[in-house]
């Protein structure tokens, strides 16, 4: 078994497009529109071998926002240097309505440095600097 994506619903497609892409470096790797069931979806990774996950966006016809929940948590992505991808991304983030929650440093009591961003819709993700194979 592996993990093949996971889908956040979003209130502007585009957008959300923009901030995966040029925020966090993703691919738009395909898209689909569903015009009869009132939906589109959007999968974004960070390439298509199929060892990495995807995440789908579904944008719902009509539905500018969610309630995110407290169930949900966040999405981690690997980062060489996360100080670096904050630096990189923090004006793009901002410019399209996300945003650096928590500045680069190491988790409490211990060495792996993270950060956290929220995307334009509330969904948060984590930066983790790990060495990055190959």
């Amino acid at each position: 078994m592996r993990l093949l994506h996971t889908m956040l619903r979003v209130g502007d497609m585009q957008r959300s497009i923009r901030f995966y892409t040029e925020v966090m470096g993703m691919q738009l790797l395909r898209t689909t529109e569903r015009p009869e069931q009132q939906y589109d979806l959007a999968f974004l990774g960070y390439g298509r071998n199929p060892e990495h996950a995807e995440i789908e966006l579904t944008y719902n016809y009509g539905v500018e926002k969610y309630e995110l929940g407290t169930a949900y948590g966040h999405i981690a992505i690997g980062v060489p240097d996360v100080a670096a991808t904050c630096a990189a991304v923090r004006d793009k983030a901002q410019a399209l309505g996300g945003a650096i929650t928590r500045e680069p440093g190491p988790v409490k009591g211990g060495s792996t440095v993270i950060a956290f961003i929220t995307d334009p819709d509330g969904y948060k993700i984590e930066l983790i600097e790990q060495r990055l194979s190959a």
